[in-house]
Order: C-alpha cells, then sequence, then structure tokens
C-alpha cells in the first residue's frame, strides 16, 4: 500500500506540473520555435540532472544490456512523444489538447497488456471510462476547429509515443536509479534533436528571449516539466501497474483548465468540477485495485 500511495504522489504531481505547462508552451513558442524550444529545454534539464546526480553521487554505470532499452525510451519519449506535442500544441487549440491528452491513458492500457501482459480489471475499465468521460466533460462544450487538424495528428503521435515509453519504462531494472534513467534518456533526445537544431540557432531572436517571461519560462519547461517532471513520472510508473499509472495524466487537463482561470481569467463553469470529481473518482478506483509493485534495491537514497 505504501508503494501505491507513493507511486500515486509522484504521478500525481508531474502531471499536475505538466499541466501548467501547456500555458507555458503557448507563451515561449511564439518566441522559440517547437524544435529548438525542446532542444533547449532538454539541455536546460539534462544540466539539472547532472548537478543532482553529482551532488547525490549516483553511479552512472548501466549494463550494455539495458543500453538498448534506455535509447528506445530517449527516442520514443523523449523526442518524438514531447516534439510532436510542441507542434500540435502551437498548431491547435488547447481544448483539442485536452481532449487527445485524454486518450493517452487507454493506450497505456493496451501496451501494457501487450507488453507487459499486465491484466486489465474491471476496476481499471471503469475507471478509465469515468475519467474519460470526466476530461469530455470539462473540455465538451469547446468547438474544435477543423483548421486545428494537422496540430490534432500531432498530438495524437505524442499520446501513443508518450504512452508506449512509459511502458518501456517499467522495463528498466529497479537498481538504477532514476536520476541517471532520466538522464541518459535525455542525453538520447539531446543527440537525435541537435543535428537539426544547431543550424537553426541561429536564427533566434535572443533580444526576445532574454524577456523574464520567456527565459522564466525556459527554465520552468527544462528544470520543473522536464528534469522533475520526467523523474517524478519515471519514478511513480516503477511503484504501480503501467495501466493504473496512466489514469494520473487526466491531472493535466485539471490543472491547465484551473491555471487558466487562476491566472489568466478563463472561466469555468459546474462541467469543470463535474469532471473533476469523475477523474478523481476513476483515480480512486485504480488506487484501490492496484497491487503493491516488487522493487529491487534503488540506488537513488530516498
Amino acid at each position: 500500500m505504501k508503494n501505491t500511495l507513493l507511486g500515486s504522489l509522484y504521478l500525481s504531481l508531474a502531471a499536475s506540473i505538466w499541466g501548467g505547462m501547456y500555458v507555458v508552451v503557448k507563451v515561449v513558442v511564439d518566441i522559440v520555435p517547437p524544435l529548438e524550444l525542446v532542444w533547449l529545454r532538454y539541455v536546460i534539464a539534462l544540466l539539472a540532472l547532472l548537478i543532482i546526480g553529482v551532488i547525490t553521487k549516483q553511479s552512472w554505470r548501466v549494463a550494455k544490456r539495458d543500453w538498448l532499452l534506455i535509447i528506445l525510451i530517449g527516442l520514443i519519449g523523449n523526442t518524438i512523444s514531447i516534439v510532436t506535442q510542441e507542434v500540435g500544441t502551437m498548431l491547435s487549440s488547447a481544448q483539442m489538447g485536452a481532449i487527445i491528452t485524454s486518450t493517452t491513458p487507454a493506450f497505456m492500457v493496451l501496451f501494457a497488456r501487450i507488453i507487459l501482459k499486465e491484466t486489465i480489471t474491471a476496476k481499471k475499465a471503469i475507471s478509465i471510462v469515468l475519467a474519460t468521460i470526466g476530461v469530455c466533460v470539462i473540455v465538451g462544450t469547446a468547438q474544435i476547429d477543423p483548421s486545428n487538424q494537422l496540430g490534432g495528428i500531432s498530438l495524437i503521435i505524442a499520446a501513443l509515443t508518450w504512452s508506449l515509453m512509459s511502458v518501456l519504462v517499467k522495463r528498466v531494472p529497479g537498481q538504477y536509479s532514476q536520476i541517471v534513467v532520466t538522464s541518459y534518456s535525455i542525453l538520447v533526445a539531446v543527440a537525435f534533436l541537435t543535428p537539426f537544431t544547431l543550424g537553426r540557432l541561429t536564427k533566434l531572436d535572443f533580444q526576445a528571449i532574454m524577456q523574464p517571461s520567456i527565459w522564466g519560462g525556459l527554465l520552468y519547461l527544462g528544470v520543473i516539466s522536464t528534469a522533475c517532471g520526467f523523474l517524478l513520472w519515471n519514478r511513480g510508473l516503477q511503484k504501480l501497474n503501467a495501466s493504473s499509472g496512466g489514469l494520473f495524466f487526466f491531472f493535466q487537463p485539471i490543472v491547465g483548465t484551473f491555471l487558466g482561470w487562476l491566472l489568466l481569467g478563463e472561466q469555468i463553469g459546474l462541467s469543470f468540477w463535474v469532471g473533476t470529481v469523475l477523474i478523481f473518482i476513476g483515480v480512486l478506483l485504480v488506487i484501490r485495485d492496484d497491487k503493491p509493485q516488487k522493487e529491487t534495491k534503488n540506488v537513488l537514497n530516498e
């Protein structure tokens, strides 16, 4: 039960952090295009993780047999998923992003069944349905612009690849610190993106980037959203079944909508609170249904 509660806390925090990310991306992406934005946030995140790793005296050694898995996590989740997410956010509306985000847990259940052979229980199925209905209630009154179709396709790819990456994280041996795994997977993403990004960096408007809202947004995306968010998400998945962990992704639209009301003056009505209650019921069902995960001792001192 302790693992279940800790995993739930980690995943809730990660999804909540990412809920605020969309507001920041909407501001920063007007100055820093998606590809360059992903590269910059990863470089910032990598520096932050290396500092944390040195301070906590991590062991950076990884067995040869595990490198392919870490590379796949970096390529599928940290590269393809995040780039398509940024592009989709730029080309579509926040409402469309919230709706498509709600497909991630369903994809995670599917991949967990195929790759990890996890059982789809009645409670898990009901919880996914309730939480999905909750998201649809929150954003269901939104009018989706057909011109956002390309952005929608990009967001679907992001949801699929993120779901696959989250399931692959479960295959990483527990003896590795999540600081080390996250650092290496981000390093893989930086290596893949650098050849496509370096020539474009000189075209950035550095005077505009020096505005507090832009460089502050980059720090948030790099340190909080990427370094801390990825650490919390990966650590949480180590403590829960992958199919159960996906439900916590639904906290993104809740936090995103709430922050839009709090910071941007956007209106929320009864539908927001009804949808939020449905999502929380779905998550509570998962917490009660999830069986404790057996872990190999992790080198990260907790």
